[in-house]
């Protein structure tokens, strides 16, 4: 096996004249290049040689060398066909590398985890285009993929929502969302000039430590989500409206302001002061009337 080198900034820019890559928009790519970023997401993946680690969006694998080195088996899911040539050759040495040229989110990770780790939770480890983050994280959480942890790295502004809690301006569905399936741990911020091309904002590493069970117990999911995205889906609305002008909920206005009340709320209370225990309440009394 080789030794990392594609953490050095010579070494992509090398990397990419070679190849003649141009940098796609529509795929969100900024290529890490700080080596000491590099080892703080490894070690805060925590990830040793029984593990197997998806990684989502190798790029031209700067990160996957240093995964390889510290995994039993990396499966590295890059879904523009750009970038399989570079990474054949960046990845070439090490024999522990399987390249999917996929959309991540149209992959069958279950599947991928029965057959490549007999089904035992793996490991995340993602540097995420912006303007999917969400989807994918959720989609992991949603789907109950087996996980030990996701260690992600985000927008600034993103990884803030997903640890802040009731009453903040960041305070919303993917902070209540990513809480209840996991605990997060900030790792380290990250600014821009660590990156190329340079992003416009602030990045951060984020550690999502999955819960065995979650903190909350619920009837019914998929009814507490819905009922968390409704009442921020117009945040300046009270939560009892919210709740009523969803299409997804069918309650009757009373219904909700009764399940309201009864957290000892009144009226006029907004969804950003709930916790995350007082939805799973709102949601299990209004599973238990759904007759």
């Amino acid at each position: 096996m080789g030794k990392p080198t594609l953490g050095n900034p010579q070494n992509t820019i090398e990397i990419l004249k070679r190849y003649q890559f141009s940098f796609q928009k529509k795929f969100g790519q900024n290529f890490l290049i700080d080596t000491h970023v590099l080892d703080k997401i490894i070690q805060a993946a925590d990830i040793g040689k029984d593990d197997l680690v998806l990684e989502i969006g190798p790029g031209i694998g700067t990160m996957t060398q240093y995964l390889a080195e510290a995994a039993g088996k990396v499966v590295a899911v890059e879904i523009d066909k750009n970038l399989i040539p570079i990474l054949e050759d960046t990845l070439g040495s090490y024999d522990n590398v399987r390249i999917l040229n996929e959309d991540v989110l149209k992959v069958d990770i279950r599947k991928l985890v029965r057959e490549e780790n007999e089904g035992k939770p793996i490991k995340v480890v993602a540097n995420l285009p912006y303007y999917i983050t969400t989807p994918i994280i959720m989609g992991l959480f949603e789907e109950h993929i087996p996980m030990v942890s996701i260690t992600v790295m985000v927008q600034k502004e993103v990884a803030d929502r997903m640890q802040t809690g009731p009453g903040s301006k960041d305070y919303g569905a993917l902070s209540l969302a990513v809480q209840y399936y996991a605990s997060p741990y900030l790792v380290a911020n990250v600014p821009p000039n660590c990156f190329m091309p340079r992003p416009k904002v602030g990045s951060a590493v984020i550690r999502l430590t999955c819960h065995d069970r979650p903190p909350v117990e619920v009837k019914d999911e998929r009814l507490m989500f819905d009922i968390i995205r409704a009442s921020f889906n117009q945040r300046r609305k009270t939560l009892a409206n919210g709740l009523n002008n969803s299409e997804k909920l069918d309650f009757s206005k009373e219904m909700i302001i009764e399940a309201i009340e009864r957290l000892g709320k009144g009226p006029g209370v907004r969804g950003e002061v709930l916790s995350l225990e007082d939805f799973a309440s709102l949601s299990n009394h209004l599973a238990g009337i759904r007759i």
